[in-house]
Parts: structure tokens; C-alpha cells; sequence
């Protein structure tokens, strides 16, 4: 269970974060948890603070590992490879499988959705180039017939 009242803040101001601050909200965690219950069932808070505590650790924890790895490796990012990486080194491989392919799919559609706006910024580009021609061009020949006029 966790003990958010007055949890373990230093004195001073660069310390420990409140407890508070590391675990996921927890409407986030109810919610979840919710999903996968019958309709009408409930969940007590002790259960809600029981699951937010350990979903917290297991994402500090497989967080920990993946940045560990980027540190070895002198980069700053973690990315979702290191995740899967990390979930795999620490003994996740029923988790690390799936989570790859999401991230593989994920990735496809963000390079689909990236592609369709490339395109869709082409098209309006050529659009405003067409229209800044046709708005440069004379449309008639009047203005040469008005300035031939004028000449003579």
C-alpha cells in the first residue's frame, strides 16, 4: 500500500521526489484496471494503490535497464528498441514479442501518416504555385490591346 501523506521528500529543495510524483495517476490505473472487469464490479482503493505502485516499478525498472544500455552506449534517447531490449534482458520475452510488433506497426503508421501529409503540403504547394501563375498571366489579351492603344 502506498503512504502518500507527507512521503519521503528531503529537506532540501534538488531531493528525493515526493512519492507522488513517481507512481501514475491513479484515475489512470482505475480506469485500466476497470476495463478488463465485469460491468458493475468494483475496486477498492487498496487494490487501485496496490496495482499503481507495482505498474509504476515494473515501468521504472524496465525504464532503469533501457537507460542503462543508452548510457553504455554514450547516447541520451531511450527509444522503443531499448525498451524491448531491456524487457528481454530482464527476463520479459513473452512481453518483449508483442511489444516489438506494436512498436514495428507503429512505426509503419506513423511513416503512412508522415508520407500522406509530405504529399498532402506537395499538392497544396502546387496549388498555390498554380494560382500565383494564373493570377500573374493576363487572362485576356485586353491589357495588350489597352497598351497598343495607348501607343499609337
Amino acid at each position: 500500500m502506498v503512504d502518500n501523506g507527507g512521503a519521503g521528500a528531503s529537506g532540501d529543495d534538488g531531493g528525493v521526489k515526493l512519492e507522488q510524483d513517481r507512481l501514475l495517476p491513479i484515475a489512470n490505473v482505475g480506469r485500466i484496471m476497470k476495463q478488463i472487469l465485469p460491468p458493475n464490479s468494483k475496486i477498492s482503493k487498496e487494490a487501485k494503490e496496490t496495482i499503481q505502485e507495482c505498474a509504476s516499478e515494473f515501468i521504472s525498472f524496465v525504464t532503469g535497464e533501457a537507460s542503462e544500455k543508452c548510457r553504455t552506449e554514450r547516447r541520451k534517447t531511450v527509444n522503443g528498441d531499448d525498451v524491448c531490449w531491456a524487457m528481454e534482458a530482464l527476463g520479459f520475452d513473452d512481453y518483449a514479442g508483442p511489444l516489438r510488433r506494436y512498436l514495428q506497426r507503429y512505426r509503419e503508421m506513423e511513416g503512412d501518416r508522415a508520407n500522406q501529409e509530405k504529399h498532402a503540403n506537395t499538392d497544396n504547394i502546387s496549388n498555390i504555385a498554380d494560382q500565383e501563375k494564373d493570377a500573374s498571366v493576363p487572362s485576356s489579351s485586353s491589357s495588350y490591346r489597352n497598351n497598343r492603344g495607348t501607343r499609337m
